[in-house]
């Protein structure tokens, strides 16, 4: 989710639509928000892990 958010952000800015920049944005920061919640062990959305 991450890197399909940086993917976006970086198309986005090279072909100039800013609607994928800022979809880029929301799943990045959601990626990152995923990321640290299901680091300290915590079930995100009734599942332990994530594949």
């Amino acid at each position: 989710m991450i890197v399909l958010g940086v993917i976006l952000i970086i198309l986005g800015f090279v072909i100039g639509i800013p609607v994928l920049y800022t979809i880029g944005i929301v799943l990045a920061v959601a990626g990152v928000i995923l990321a640290i919640v299901g680091g300290t062990g915590r079930k995100i959305g009734g599942r332990a892990h994530w594949y």
